[in-house]
């Protein structure tokens, strides 16, 4: 249940603070007070597409916070499913929503995307939009409404047949791609087994580049690093003042004054040891040297090998382990093709087993619909009588396609007849506007009963109604709130004199502003408000006295269905 709404700085609203009731919650006002400010908020908050000219002029971000109760186990599993977790019963959910346009959702202080915020949200709440009847006019959406009609019994069947699709559409291309005649199938192997010789005669061992690519370097500057090493041990051990001679000098002269001054031998140690340690270095600079040979012929040879290796890598991948890989795959590919019959009969097979079990599910999921179509369109029809329908028929009609879907092979569509004798027809072409909104509403009540959604919210879904009918459809909406929390927004004062929680949305302006206010009203400003629906401007003694008896009568509405 939503238990509390906080809005800052979005639209015409400065701050403002909701706290909802269980039952039925309605809210009115005038014309333009803000009302849709209010459920735009709820959708926002909830996961919706987000501009930043929903910002209050001037402000540098707008938040919107809501508060659930969640206490039904099946609503707690599901929502452990998305890895979140009530805290003391409750899950708040906000969205902060800054200058730049960029916004922050957050779910019990943790910050997650829009997507998982819409995710958590469709397990808490149900917005009909002002115009989301409409809807029903698009014959795919009807399948929609049964499949969630009876989400429990085709849940794990649908997920079931989603992955039998993947499965048979899979093995479907891959026969297609496999399918070839005797001069493909032989070209294909003639050019295959060039690859894999190619490869094969490569010898190609791992790491080998490596260690290539190290001898190429060094052989490729062998002149700069002789000159380098000759220089060097010119410097150090066999030029005129060389470091070995010019250490050695100095090692005979402290030696020469050692015995005088103890400081000294520590001294003479070192100096001593560093002679040590250049007379090893000068050692293995000429064995470096002396080992050191340049061959015209091994360099080639490691030019040539590093240049077959390359183009190896430029054909078959970037690594010799990619280059291996490529040739076990090539010997799988020549192979399938050496037993070409054998290979796309296996294939085939596959495919024959796929498709089995996808027409096995289809068939399951088909047969359930359908009767779950019985029961939903009975159960919609009782709804209709009861919102003013004199003489309704509602039945689903379905067509098996010619071909499988993700969602099986059945299409649907709701047929509708609302007067005696007429035969039935899609919903586009017989009901009204008016008729909709009651159809879509009938849906809803029809659809609340079946699900753990406990909170639903109606935008103006008394569109194109009036008279007894919207008194029925308020009876209606009495009745659904009795089961969930249903939060609505209306001009019908049939429907507002239901409210168990009544409040007034309204505006007021001034030189510099102007706000959108919503406060809870008390039964004699919720009478006062159904009077100002009832009578527009000039609110008479009459128009009040008429406001105080729908009130009282609708006290006295039993919620039970007609």
């Amino acid at each position: 249940m939503l238990l509390n709404l906080h809005v800052k700085n979005l639209a015409l609203i400065k701050e403002t603070e909701v706290n909802f009731g269980p039952g039925l919650n309605i809210l009115s006002g005038e014309t333009g007070a803000g009302k849709s400010i209010i459920i735009g908020s709820i959708n926002l908050a909830l996961g919706a597409k987000v501009s930043k000219s929903m910002l209050r002029e001037d402000a540098e971000s707008a938040l919107v916070e809501l508060i659930f109760s969640v206490d039904q186990p099946r609503q707690t599993e599901a929502l452990a499913e998305l890895d979140v977790f009530p805290e003391d019963g409750e899950i708040i959910m906000s969205r902060k929503v800054m200058a730049s346009g960029r916004s922050v959702c957050r779910i019990n202080s943790e910050t997650v995307s829009a997507a998982q915020m819409r995710k958590v949200a469709s397990l808490l709440i149900d917005i009909h939009g002002q115009h989301e009847h409409e809807s029903l006019l698009t014959k795919k959406n009807h399948m929609k409404y049964l499949d969630s009609f009876a989400r429990k019994e085709l849940e794990e069947k649908l997920a079931q047949m989603a992955s039998d699709f993947r499965v048979y559409t899979a093995c479907k291309k891959e026969l297609e791609e496999a399918s070839m005649d005797e001069e493909q199938q032989a070209r294909e192997l003639s050019f295959l087994q060039y690859e894999v010789n190619e490869i094969e005669a490569a010898d190609l061992k791992i790491g080998e580049d490596e260690e290539l690519e190290a001898d190429y370097k060094r052989l490729s500057h062998g002149r700069k690093i002789m000159e380098a090493a000759a220089e060097c041990r010119e410097l150090c051990s066999d030029g005129m003042n060389s470091a070995a001679d010019s250490v050695g000098s100095a090692v005979h002269a402290l030696l020469s004054v050692a015995a005088y001054d103890e400081p000294l031998g520590g001294l003479t140690d070192q100096l001593q040891e560093i002679d040590s340690l250049l007379s090893d270095f000068n050692r293995e600079l000429s064995g470096y040297m002396d080992d050191f040979e340049f061959s015209e012929e091994r360099f080639a040879q490691i030019e040539e090998r590093l240049d077959l290796i390359n183009n190896l890598k430029s054909k078959y991948g970037r690594t010799i382990e990619i280059i291996l890989e490529q040739k076990k795959e090539k010997e799988a590919a020549a192979e399938k093709l050496l037993n070409y019959g054998e290979y796309k009969k296996n294939l085939e097979l596959k495919l024959q087993k796929a498709e089995t079990a996808l027409r096995e599910i289809s068939a399951e999921v088909s047969e359930i619909r359908r009767a779950k179509a019985k029961e939903l369109t009975e159960e919609v029809k009782k709804a209709l009588l009861s919102l003013n329908f004199l003489d309704v028929q509602f039945e689903m009609e379905f067509q098996k396609l010619d071909h499988y879907t993700a969602n099986g092979w059945d299409e649907a569509r709701f047929l509708i007849s609302t007067n005696p004798g007429e035969p039935l027809k899609p919903l586009d072409s017989v009901a009204s506007g008016g008729e909709l909104s009651r159809i879509m509403l009938a849906l809803k009540t029809v659809l609340a009963q079946n699900d753990e959604i406990e909170t639903l919210i109606f935008d103006e879904i008394d569109s194109g109604i009036s008279g007894r009918t919207a008194q029925m459809v308020a009876e209606k909406i009495k009745l659904t709130g009795s089961s969930h929390q249903v939060i609505c927004i209306t001009h019908l004062p049939q429907i507002a004199a239901m409210a168990d929680v009544h409040f007034l949305i309204e505006k007021t302006s001034s030189d510099v502003s102007t706000i959108s206010q919503i406060r809870m009203l008390n039964r004699e400003e919720s009478i006062a408000e159904l009077a100002r629906m009832l009578g527009g401007v000039k609110i008479t003694d009459t128009v009040l006295q008429n406001a105080r008896e729908m009130k009282e009568m609708a006290d006295t509405v039993r919620t039970y269905s007609v």
